[in-house]
């Protein structure tokens, strides 16, 4: 019970509203006769006055002072006599006061008082306000109200004389005090009913609140708390769900930056990984050809060469030091290309004929592999960029197809028109790129061969100064595993 706020409210309600019912009803049942009975007499005081002050200032005439006298009798429930200063009944109502009335009966016995003592009667003739007093008729066992207001009138001196009695108030309370048990009876209930009511009204919205509360402690922000009362608990329900909704997009935030950041961090591994592996390949490229310069080097100096395999030390020396130069050159473009100086030299240039240039130059290495070649393009196209760097992405694209197209095996060459743009393909046939692989070649430092085989060749640059060079074309690029084999495409933008 000390714990159920409903209970709580529901009891304290009840027993403050009994509380109140109780003291309300015993007041009323021990206080109502004397108050009833005080107004009583206050009206009936002031109700003579009024009538003395019509009469002794003539406003009432003689033909309608028995009118005035019986609507006093009716609206006062009481018996009033005007007595002349020899206690002689001057005007009376409907009633005569000999008659078997109990007022009437009670005016004569007040009246044999008075008079029966000169002294007494002289007195009250003699007093100058009105008087009320209780009387009780022993003849009918009432209290009665006595209310007499002396007054001049015509050189004389007269009295008004009114009477009424207490019985019907007594009566009233007796029947009020018997009405009242079975009004505290249904207070009773209902009491108990608006306790319920309020109880609930004040303990249901406080326990959804306290359920979104606790909600919100175990971190679930998802729900509502639907309190829609336009008082300080909806207020607090409203600031409860908009604190909610704060938190779950802070929290929902805070994830997906958590994710983010996991991403980083693996992807830094990766980079650093790759780093790793630059570096263990270029030591790989650029040891193997020092070596093999060295050695062959030493060779001619030493003499160890006959005339016949000069030649062939020359050449190997020679083309060692291409391919170091070769290395040292990739990684200068792309330093140059990712240090955000770079600029493009773009004009319009003719595509296909580009592409013819490539494919020549690139002949006599599909020759030695009997690789099958096919293209196909429109004739006279234009397309807007730096047809230096261009011309360097179509000769990484075709030497990685030649490096990894097997030998008797397809290379297609081929260029396609679109809307506002041409889109280049270059497909060869051979081993699929796996799809873990396919967003991973991009990048600097990675190749697909972890073996380093020098017979493949590449340095792990290209793809990523290609990927440099066809973003600041603002171009679509990418690559794609075919029935054949591999396809790796890009467009360029058409003249406006």
């Amino acid at each position: 019970m000390k714990k159920n706020i409903w209970k709580k409210l529901f009891i304290i309600t009840s027993i403050l509203l009994i509380i109140f019912i109780t003291i309300t009803m015993l007041f009323q049942s021990v206080f109502f006769g004397d108050f009833y009975k005080d107004q009583k007499v206050k009206m009936l005081q002031k109700n003579v006055e009024q009538f003395k002050s019509l009469y002794s200032n003539n406003y009432i005439s003689n033909v309608s002072l028995s009118r005035m006298l019986r609507q006093f009798e009716e609206n006062n429930n009481a018996k009033i006599v005007i007595l002349n200063e020899n206690g002689v009944y001057a005007f009376v109502g409907d009633t005569k006061p000999d008659s078997d009335n109990s007022k009437s009966s009670t005016i004569s016995r007040v009246l044999y008082d008075w008079t029966s003592s000169p002294t007494k009667f002289k007195s009250i003739l003699n007093t100058k306000i009105t008087t009320t007093t209780t009387y009780n008729n022993p003849d009918y066992d009432i209290e009665n109200i006595v209310c007499y207001s002396p007054f001049n009138f015509e050189g004389g001196k007269n009295i008004i004389l009114a009477v009424s009695s207490l019985q019907p108030i007594e009566e009233a309370s007796d029947v009020i005090r018997e009405f009242y048990i079975y009004v505290f009876a249904g207070a009773l209930i209902i009491t108990l009913l608006l306790s319920l009511i309020y109880s609930n009204m004040i303990s249901k919205p406080l326990i959804k609140l306290n359920r979104a509360a606790v909600r919100i402690s175990e971190m679930d922000f998802s729900t509502q708390c639907d309190v829609n009362s336009e008082d300080e608990i909806g207020n607090l329900a409203n600031t409860l769900n908009f604190l909610s909704q704060r938190l779950n997009t802070a929290l929902n935030e805070l994830r997906e930056r958590n994710i983010q950041l996991e991403r980083d961090i693996e992807r830094e591994r990766q980079l650093d990984g790759m780093r790793k592996d630059f570096i263990a390949g270029v030591s790989h490229e650029l040891k193997t050809p020092i070596s093999i310069i060295s050695g062959y080097a030493e060779g001619l100096r030493d003499g160890i060469a006959d005339e016949e395999s000069k030649d062939f030390y020359l050449e190997v020396i020679m083309d060692e030091s291409s391919k170091m130069s070769n290395l040292v050159s990739d990684m200068l473009d792309l330093s140059q290309l990712e240090s955000g100086t770079f600029k493009l030299n773009e004009g319009v240039f003719q595509l296909d004929e580009l592409l013819y240039k490539c494919i020549y130059k690139h002949k006599q290495f599909m020759n030695q592999k009997s690789i099958e070649l096919t293209y196909e393009w429109p004739e006279n196209i234009f397309a807007v960029g730096d047809i230096v760097r261009i011309e360097q992405v179509v000769t990484n694209f075709l030497t990685n197809a030649i490096r990894h197209t097997p030998d008797r095996g397809k290379i297609e060459v081929f260029a396609t028109e679109e809307t506002n743009r041409y889109m280049v393909c270059i497909e060869n046939s051979g081993e699929k790129i796996a799809e873990k692989e396919m967003s991973n070649i991009w990048d600097k430092f990675y190749k697909i061969d972890k073996s380093r085989n020098r017979n493949v060749g590449g340095t792990g640059l290209g793809l990523s100064i290609v990927k440099n060079i066809l973003m600041m074309h603002n171009s679509t690029f990418g690559v794609r595993n075919t029935e054949e084999g591999v396809r790796f495409f890009f467009t360029l933008s058409k003249p406006s």
